[in-house]
């Protein structure tokens, strides 16, 4: 993230844009962003998590160490940069690892277990930007940190799933497969590496590469050569040990309990080394004829996080992240609006100098007795504001001219038939009120 400074003649004539795969999020959109982290957030709070919001920049180790050498986001996609003072930063790439770093920098440790959070907000990766995927992208995550109980894996995956029903998903879909623990996790992958090695010369270059830092990432890989291998790798639920294998068996009858959908997919590890047990990615259809699937969210369980980081001892924790721009451009979202969003009764028309001069003492008296209204003040003629709340379909418009500023009251017109009455500003409230 060094930057070259310019001269400021080298800098004319070049086309103001924002940064490749980053973008302004304006108006409508914007309010689609604010009406799900809304909607998420009431969820979130109904089953018992509380706020948090960590620093978009973070010491870049949380990310070398937790998420890990050999994953993609930290081999290529982290923007990281050195401060005057020598600091090594690092934009977050995920919330995971901040979160588990305050809660051990808060000594969140000696609290009632476990402890519950959801966050939001914007995260970065130097991805090729296309289709649901940026730059600068948005998340929603649930967490659960302090318990190893297979209970707590359910509730995450129901109370994100219960959000994005909420906000209008249909056919969720859960891929979800146990990679195991530190007790039958080496067993496994030195049976992955041994067969691995058998196919070598088969293997895209990448992958080779992957089996001599993180051969599970091998499962999760794009090349097509490799994904005819993976077809015939060991499965991670036949390693797994009996206590592992009891903690998977629990996650999945909760599931079925809840009527949950879900697909054991025996290939699925995720992108980031610090899952262990429960891992899974939650699709959704599309909406749109034969557009496949979209992956909108994904999670797992992340137990030895916190030693990774530096923490002294492990932490159990489960967590559900939402990729909340997906979402939003999903054919099936509502578009559900913020609550500070609230469709006026009421245009406000000003006419006049000394009218336009008391407008704004009017305006802010309706706003103190949450009256919604709509205004085009900056505007002179009563056609123009007229004709802007006609566009509108706002059913009342107040007048507020150079007689009526004079007399302290106000034209309220129906704008349906025009028919209006004289209010006194002093009983205005009072019958806005009562209007239906």
């Amino acid at each position: 993230m060094s930057q070259t400074k310019k001269h400021p003649k080298e800098s004319k004539g070049q086309e103001l844009t924002a940064p490749k795969g980053m973008r302004d999020i304006v108006n409508e959109e914007y309010y689609s962003f604010q009406g799900f982290f809304e909607k998420a957030q009431e969820v979130a709070v109904y089953y018992g998590f509380k706020p948090i919001d960590t620093p978009m920049l973070e010491q870049e180790e949380i990310f070398t160490s937790g998420v890990g050498v050999g994953t993609d986001i930290v081999d290529k996609e982290m923007y990281t940069l050195k401060t005057k003072g020598g600091d090594h930063l690092a934009m977050r790439p995920e919330h995971t690892a901040p979160l588990m770093r305050a809660y051990i920098e808060h000594g969140m440790q000696s609290l009632p277990q476990p402890v519950m959070f959801y966050q939001y907000g914007p995260t970065f990766r130097h991805d090729k930007p296309q289709r649901g995927r940026y730059r600068q992208f948005w998340q929603f995550d649930l967490d659960s940190l302090g318990s190893d109980k297979s209970i707590m894996d359910a509730l995450v995956i129901k109370a994100g799933l219960s959000a994005l029903y909420e906000a209008g998903a249909e056919k969720i879909t859960i891929e979800i497969n146990s990679i195991g623990d530190k007790e039958c996790r080496n067993g496994y992958l030195r049976e992955l590496t041994s067969y691995y090695r058998k196919h070598m010369s088969n293997l895209a270059p990448i992958d080779r590469e992957r089996l001599k830092t993180n051969p599970l990432r091998i499962l999760d890989s794009k090349e097509e050569k490799t994904k005819e291998i993976n077809a015939g790798a060991p499965d991670s639920v036949s390693f797994l040990c009996a206590s592992c294998k009891k903690h998977f068996k629990e996650v999945l009858e909760y599931l079925e309990e809840l009527g949950i959908d879900y697909n054991i997919n025996k290939n699925l590890v995720r992108g980031l080394s610090y899952y262990t047990r429960t891992v899974f990615e939650v699709y959704s259809d599309s909406g749109e004829e034969g557009v496949p699937p979209m992956q909108i969210a994904s999670g797992g369980r992340y137990d030895y996080l916190a030693r990774q980081i530096g923490g002294k001892r492990d932490v159990p924790a489960v967590g559900f992240s939402i990729g909340v721009d997906r979402v939003v451009e999903s054919k099936w979202y509502k578009k559900l609006s913020p609550r500070i969003i609230k469709k006026p009764k009421i245009y406000f028309i000003q006419l006049g100098a000394e009218a336009k001069l008391k407008s704004l003492n009017i305006i802010e008296a309706l706003r103190k007795d949450h009256i919604p209204i709509a205004q085009s003040i900056s505007k002179d003629s009563l056609a123009s504001q007229l004709a802007i709340a006609e566009k509108l379909a706002i059913p009342y418009a107040l007048i507020f001219g150079v007689k009526e500023a004079i007399e302290n009251s106000v034209i309220v017109r129906d704008m349906s038939n025009r028919s209006q009455d004289t209010v006194k500003i002093s009983k205005l409230v009072e019958y806005l009120k009562d209007l239906k």
